[in-house]
């Protein structure tokens, strides 16, 4: 529990919910429901373990920030999230009522056990401990089944270090979605471009190019040329010879390369940081950039759109 003040609101309020969700309680050491419900949220803040914070702040003490919420009765309670109020109540709660209305907005205990292992796991592979990141990938997974960005984590990292019968496995629900979430359609271009490559001698580049200087519309074999590029981690060469196919016949095969051309682009695609991150992300394919500096991210940022428009002016 945080007093709160004019002086400290910005720092314990608004910065503070970027990163827990902050509950700011609006009272008066002479509102009776006031003395009912702030123990009942002390309580709740010290079960919840961390989901939230509890900011009190007394109205009469600070009339400019009950002014800025618009406070006309107190007890008044205002969630606050990413810098920005999203729900509130007003009066005295049950423990009951006041659960369901912090259910309705915090992260379960298991999101944020897997948010933690997730993180574990991405300090891990900056170390270079890639068995280690992947059990706390696994870990995160099991904490929180449903939490698409720990299963994208682990599947990436899964297919990056060849474990590509569990990475198949772990793709079969989000894939049968509709629609289909494009990062793990990417995955799946990438495993099946990958498996393709590693069969045989199909990763041997050379024994693409005499069928295609004899036939610069061989599509197969520029198409199978492309995954082999892909298995060499050639990720603009694979891109490259898919554009190659795209520019002499947009509706090859299904689109096949332009389906695996924009895989590539979401592979390559640096994510948006983290609010809590202190370090400088990954690819989302987790393939150049881990433990590289901003001015490396904005050179990927910069190549991943230049084939955006290299694509759009080959579609159009």
């Amino acid at each position: 529990m945080i007093d709160v003040t004019i002086e400290n609101f910005e720092a314990e309020v608004v910065a503070a919910s970027t990163q827990v969700p902050v509950l700011v309680d609006f009272w008066a050491p002479w509102c009776g429901p006031c003395k009912t419900l702030g123990p009942v949220l002390e309580k709740l803040e010290t079960d919840y373990e961390g989901r939230f914070t509890l900011a009190k702040i007394d109205s009469d003490q600070e009339q400019q920030l009950a002014g800025m919420f618009g406070i006309r009765s107190i007890p008044t309670c205002v969630l606050m999230i990413d810098g920005k109020p999203v729900d509130g109540f007003m009066g005295a709660q049950t423990e009951g009522q006041l659960r369901a209305f912090l259910d309705k907005h915090l992260p379960s205990a298991g999101e944020l056990a897997a948010e933690a292992e997730t993180d574990e796991a991405h300090a891990l592979l900056e170390s270079g401990d890639t068995a280690a990141a992947l059990q706390k990938l696994a870990d995160a997974l099991a904490s929180d089944p449903g939490n698409d960005d720990a299963r994208f984590d682990y599947v990436r990292l899964l297919i990056a270090t060849g474990g590509f019968e569990e990475a198949r496995a772990l793709l079969a629900e989000p894939i049968k979605r509709i629609p289909q979430p494009l990062r793990f359609e990417a995955l799946n271009q990438w495993l099946q471009a990958l498996e393709f490559a590693m069969t045989g001698d199909n990763a041997d580049i050379a024994r693409y190019d005499a069928a295609i200087a004899a036939n610069k519309r061989d599509f197969d074999a520029r198409f199978d040329r492309a995954r082999g590029l892909l298995a060499h981690s050639q990720w603009t060469q694979a891109m490259d010879e898919l554009l190659e196919i795209i520019m002499r016949d947009k509706e090859w095969n299904g689109q096949a390369a332009r389906k695996l051309f924009v895989a590539i682009l979401e592979l390559l695609t640096p994510p948006k940081p983290k609010k809590q991150d202190a370090v400088p992300g990954k690819t989302a394919g987790g393939i150049e950039l881990v433990g590289k500096n901003s001015a490396e991210q904005d050179e990927a940022t910069a190549m991943v759109n230049s084939y955006r428009r290299r694509l759009s002016m080959a579609l159009n």
